[in-house]
């Protein structure tokens, strides 16, 4: 196996266990953002194993590149990278959603380590990522800012308040993902606000683009390098195409996922599609090695 396959694999096992933790953070309450957590596992594995700068043990270490999740319904999401990260320990995971934890449904930065921005009201974290992005370059800081925010969001002006004033700011260190899922509380994201043709707008607004399948991680791992790596002084935006409900083909399946509810016996058979899925794909690995 070559270094960047064995990389890839190191990758394709840390999206896999970002998915578990967030099936298992799931089943404490038997619903939530599921569908999100499984679709956008792959992105978050690049972000936080192959991209980021981060120190677990200091989470608000100055030097760090910030993460700052716009769509703050997909915190269980950031939940499970921040625990497979080493930010958040694994027992909390039990606490989902519950009273007095640190792991509420919409995501805070004032209750979380490792979460830089509360998200609840959609359509902020472009123009909160404008802000950190401006403060870094006045200081001098060679640090990156990420920010993730979902295709329903592109129904909200204040997103592209955000794209225009990256752009006028030639922020170089902005890292924009757009999770283009087609699913939102309404309905389908293109019905309910046609957005396309998002690379054109993006190019127009002054944005470096790039357009990938969000699930294929080398894909996503070749967008992260490129847009760290770009020599031009303009934003760089990763449009991810991603499938609600990533890895467990019955809630792939499922018409309207948005917000998931699941019977209790669904949970484990969830686990069991997800670690079927990834046995079948170390076995094929293995006998193509």
């Amino acid at each position: 196996m070559t270094s960047s396959a064995a990389s890839l694999a190191a990758l394709e096992e840390r999206a896999y266990r970002i998915r578990r933790l967030a099936l298992r953070m799931g089943e404490v309450q038997g619903q939530g953002y599921i569908g999100q957590a499984l679709d956008i596992a792959d992105v978050l594995a690049v972000a936080y194993f192959a991209a980021m700068r981060y120190r677990p043990d200091d989470p608000k270490w100055e030097g760090r590149d910030r993460f700052l999740l716009s769509n703050g319904h997909y915190a269980i999401a950031l939940y499970a990278a921040l625990i497979e990260a080493g930010i958040l320990p694994e027992g909390e995971l039990e606490t989902y959603g519950s009273d007095d934890s640190r792991l509420p449904m919409s995501g805070m930065s004032g209750y979380t380590p490792g979460m830089e921005m509360s998200g609840g009201s959609l359509g902020q974290g472009l123009a909160i990522a404008v802000g950190h992005g401006l403060g870094l370059k006045r200081k001098g800081s060679p640090s990156f800012v990420y920010t993730l925010f979902s295709d329903g969001e592109l129904d909200e002006g204040a997103v592209w308040e955000g794209l225009m004033s990256a752009s006028h700011h030639r922020l170089d260190n902005l890292i924009a993902i757009c999770d283009i899922n087609n699913q939102q509380a309404d309905g389908p994201s293109g019905q309910v606000m046609a957005f396309e043709p998002l690379v054109q707008k993006m190019g127009a607004f002054g944005w470096h683009t790039q357009r990938i399948d969000g699930n294929d991680l080398a894909a996503v791992a070749a967008a992260f390098d490129t847009a760290r790596t770009l020599q031009e002084p303009r934003p760089r935006m990763i449009l991810a195409d991603t499938r609600m409900g990533c890895g467990v083909p019955f809630l792939e399946a499922r018409e309207k996922n948005h917000f998931i509810r699941v019977d209790p016996p669904e949970w484990q058979l969830a686990l069991q599609a997800l670690d079927a899925g990834w046995l079948a794909r170390q076995q094929a690995r293995k006998a193509t090695a």
